[in-house]
């Protein structure tokens, strides 16, 4: 997608291109076998698709010589491509993403994009992210590629300058995917690790590209330090383990390292809200067991970082923090009001959280009715696995 962008100036013919490629693999592979370079066969394919898009569509002669030069020219470029360092593609990747996020798209319609193009993630993934309608996420989608394509952006790499203005939004874009493939919105399984993977790597070309940044900084200690339990998150059979009931012996001593690394140089260089959230995610790093956790210390960074980005979630997260370090009465304070809030009306984990905090409290019929239409909202099979077991042990033996 992206080696097709950088030819085509036109996001919306590059995701043509490069599907065309990809069905045109699906067909040929099996017959003729897998190529020694399936990155540059399908950039190859992407390009030459490409030039007969232009060709048969648009009369600008000058624009299909170019791209016809780009097709046909350096056949050892291109079949050389996956030989070169793996930065030519994570530049690519990273360059558009900068384009994606151009000031002439709203923060929404460029994370919005950026998430759909790059990301992978589906319309209705992305409304759940943004806390928004499929309907919304979409149309935010179309006019963002209309936009890109009648106002002229240069698909370039965006210079010191450009880059600040558009950081914010980048990091967003990988802060999302991450956490989608982090907590899955849908489908069986409960994580998806090659979004998370590419978060991280995305995420440390950041650290490498604007060291002197501290919420990039920030942002990479967060995914570190939440990458590190990937391996205590589900048991031998797959099923989900939750925070509190992890074998912490298996969490990745590397990555929590790393993840503390990186937190210490986000404070030195005055991070935000995701050097809060990193801060928070060694709170637990820290603690060899769960009982050891300082709640009274992450709710004082949850009340630190609704300050600094007020959202619903992190209302909700708050809710948490207070419930663990001063009780179910505390929590339910700061979680209920949530109820009315219209961005949480599909979202699952509100009466999930209401329903342990109600049962915590005695409430256990309140508790019941909250934990079912968590149930019922839930899209991923592994968080409804877990809210049936919450329901189970509402219920006493026989």
């Amino acid at each position: 997608m992206a080696g097709a962008a950088r030819i085509t100036n036109d996001v919306g013919l590059a995701e043509q291109v490069a599907q065309d490629a990809f069905v045109a693999a699906t067909e040929q592979w099996p017959r003729d076998g897998v190529p020694d370079r399936p990155g540059a066969w399908l950039l190859t394919v992407a390009r030459r698709r490409a030039v007969d898009l232009v060709r048969r569509d648009i009369n600008e002669r000058r624009k299909y010589d170019v791209l016809s030069r780009e097709a046909d020219g350096n056949e050892e470029m291109e079949m050389d491509l996956e030989e070169l360092a793996d930065g030519y593609i994570e530049d690519s990747l990273l360059r558009l993403m900068f384009v994606c996020c151009h000031p002439v798209l709203s923060t929404e319609s460029q994370v919005a994009l950026t998430l759909r193009l790059l990301g992978g993630l589906s319309t209705h993934e992305i409304a759940r992210a943004q806390l928004a309608t499929d309907a919304t996420v979409a149309q935010r989608i179309s006019r963002a590629k209309r936009t890109l394509r009648t106002s002229g952006v240069a698909f370039e790499h965006p210079d010191s300058t450009e880059r600040t203005e558009r950081l914010a939004s980048v990091l967003a874009v990988i802060y999302l995917v991450f956490n989608e493939g982090y907590s899955a919105t849908t489908g069986a399984d409960w994580m998806r690790p090659t979004l998370c993977e590419e978060a991280l790597r995305l995420g440390r070309m950041l650290c490498a590209l604007t060291p002197e940044v501290g919420e990039v900084h920030g942002l990479s200690a967060l995914m570190e330090l939440q990458a590190s339990r990937f391996d205590a998150r589900v048991d031998p059979e797959g099923r989900p383990v939750l925070l509190l009931d992890q074998d912490r012996r298996l969490w990745d001593r590397l990555l929590v390292a790393r993840g503390l690394d990186d937190l210490d140089r986000a404070i030195s260089l005055g991070g935000g809200p995701y050097t809060v959230q990193a801060a928070i995610a060694a709170c637990h790093a820290r603690a060899s067991r769960a009982q050891e956790t300082d709640w009274t210390e992450i709710a004082g960074l949850y009340d630190a970082l609704a300050r600094l980005s007020p959202s619903p979630v992190t209302e909700l997260n708050r809710s948490v923090a207070h419930w663990m370090a001063f009780g179910p009465a505390a929590g339910l304070g700061v979680a209920e009001p949530l109820r009315h809030d219209p961005r949480l009306a599909g979202y699952h984990l509100l009466p999930s959280v209401l329903g342990e905090m109600l049962a915590e409290a005695g409430r256990v019929e309140d508790a019941r009715s909250e934990l079912g239409r968590a149930l019922r909202m839930a899209a991923n099979d592994a968080d409804r696995r877990v809210l049936q077991q919450k329901l189970d042990r509402l219920d006493p033996p026989g």
